[in-house]
């Protein structure tokens, strides 16, 4: 857990596809899993608040397999202080990067007042990157919105990069959508507020020099490619949570290396050997098997795959030959 961080954002960058930190999904056991199907993607944690992380149990919320690298830590906030103290609490457990959530349109966050709430602070956003990048060795980094509510959004975003750019910040990843605090739901404001690519291909254009990652829509390794002409790397959330499979193809068709050939009894069998431990130290077989439901979408027997994994993995004494129950249905 506490190998030698790695450090991605240089010319050329080594960063070029990413999954993007999802609440309430991308725990460890997620990552884990992903990482058996794409060793070159980096891999976001769920978004922590900067004082859950000061003051909560440290080993639960950040303790994560040394399989899992490259791997960011997402922190919410917008105390520089807090926020600082939380970085260094992450390099000390080995992360590779720190990102600061300047996009989560969430109630919470805005009773908090920060997340998509700081695109209306930018002035704050850089004193809190300012602040990390004086404590931490790793990169830090921002993940924001094209503007929120009736920001110009021509003009808000250029308006924080430049005080994000200023402050060291090492990349900067974009939604492109607005994100709405008022009138919108979190699940609304991923997919009403219309896509605007070109919006971030621009800000790419005034800042060639910079590292800017798309993110937001995309729905194929082909949309992927395209936005990788345009900007230095592009991140994928509920699609490849939902269709997790064409993880496989990130590191042939995106970064050139070879072509992951594991077989599905070897991904199985390496699942279950993981999960069989988490049980052991006390876990539940559905704190894995949730992440997975998705695997064999539109094969023979993954309707049969999802409906064993429903329907008994939530039981007390599940163990992993239900997983293994699940994949007869499939191989």
């Amino acid at each position: 857990m506490n190998s030698t961080p790695i450090t991605f954002y240089h010319s050329p960058p080594l960063v070029k596809f990413a999954v993007a930190p999802m609440l309430g999904w991308t725990d460890r056991h997620c990552r884990f899993f992903y990482r058996l199907l794409t060793k070159k993607a980096l891999l976001y944690t769920e978004m922590f608040v900067a004082d859950t992380v000061i003051h909560g149990i440290r080993k639960k919320l950040l303790a994560f397999s040394d399989e899992e690298h490259p791997i960011a830590l997402q922190l919410g906030g917008s105390d520089p202080k807090k926020l600082a103290e939380a970085a260094r609490i992450a390099e000390d457990f080995g992360y590779d990067e720190i990102n600061l959530n300047v996009g989560c349109p969430s109630d919470r966050v805005q009773a908090g007042v920060f997340g998509a709430c700081l695109m209306l602070h930018p002035d704050v956003v850089a004193q809190a990157v300012e602040a990390m990048k004086r404590t931490v060795t790793i990169a830090v980094t921002v993940k924001c919105r094209i503007g929120v509510d009736d920001q110009d959004e021509e003009l808000a975003l250029d308006f924080l990069a430049d005080r994000v750019w200023n402050a060291g910040c090492d990349a900067l990843w974009v939604h492109a959508r607005k994100a709405w605090l008022k009138g919108l739901s979190p699940k609304e404001n991923r997919d009403i507020p219309p896509l605007n690519y070109k919006r971030v291909y621009n800000l790419k254009r005034k800042y060639e020099n910079n590292f800017i990652g798309l993110n937001g829509g995309i729905k194929s390794i082909s949309e992927i490619k395209e936005h990788l002409r345009l900007c230095d790397a592009a991140m994928v959330g509920r699609q490849v949570y939902h269709n997790p499979i064409w993880l496989c193809l990130i590191d042939s068709e995106i970064y050139g290396e070879p072509q992951n050939n594991l077989s599905d009894h070897d991904l199985i069998n390496a699942m279950c050997e993981y999960t069989a431990k988490h049980i052991a130290s006390g876990g539940r077989l559905s704190h894995i098997t949730r992440h997975m439901l998705g695997l064999f979408q539109g094969r023979d027997g993954a309707r049969r795959w999802r409906q064993i994994l429903s329907h008994n993995a939530t039981k007390i004494d599940a163990n992993v030959h239900i997983l293994k129950e699940a994949f007869a249905a499939i191989s």
